[in-house]
């Protein structure tokens, strides 16, 4: 999957945005909501966390227009918001589990299968799909970012690097490192069908 083309005009929409033109504004969430969940839901593992994230992500964005540099990329800002509200929303989480005393975790996972596969198959590629959501979710945060952005985003390791503020040799090193642990976590669960 290619990344969305960057759109000249998202600065121009965000400047316009900044001064309170609220078409604008919605411009930019119709062009950025459907990659930018897909993103989240890459890197929670879960569609409901992805929807929150994706969500107070653009609240952010909204409150924080004035302060939006348009000489930077629009969707490198954005995503880098919306993983900082990721990664608060998991602390949030974790302090609720743990006040809660609750390790439970809903796991849920989209597979696109053939329709024309049997149910047992089908039921393989769902088992496979969600041992890959859930060892994805689990990586450590910086691994987790680099290689959702270059595996499951199509962005190169320069974008990925401009986009979480590392070098390109950075982001190469942590989507190798992460492939390694998706590897062996992998390997160990016997849900993943590998």
């Amino acid at each position: 999957m290619t990344p969305p083309k960057p759109s000249s005009d998202d600065a121009a929409l965000a400047r316009r945005a900044a001064q309170g033109d609220e078409r604008a504004f919605a411009e930019l969430v119709r062009r950025h909501k459907e990659p930018l969940y897909r993103l989240m839901r890459r890197y929670t593992g879960d569609p409901d966390q992805a929807y929150e994230a994706a969500h107070e992500a653009f609240i952010a964005v909204w409150r924080s227009l004035g302060r939006f540099d348009p000489e930077r990329s629009f969707v490198a800002w954005l995503r880098t918001i919306a993983f900082n509200k990721a990664r608060d929303l998991a602390r949030r989480r974790a302090v609720q589990r743990f006040l809660l005393g609750s390790d439970a975790l809903e796991e849920s996972a989209l597979c696109a299968s053939d329709p024309s596969d049997d149910a047992e198959t089908q039921l393989i590629q769902r088992q496979q799909v969600a041992a890959l959501d859930r060892a994805v979710a689990r990586l450590p945060a910086r691994l987790k970012e680099a290689l959702i952005l270059t595996a499951f985003d199509g962005r190169s390791q320069k974008q990925a690097g401009d986009i979480l503020g590392v070098s390109e040799k950075t982001v190469e090193t942590r989507v190798y490192r992460a492939r390694k642990l998706l590897a062996t976590t992998l390997a160990a669960d016997p849900k993943s069908g590998t």
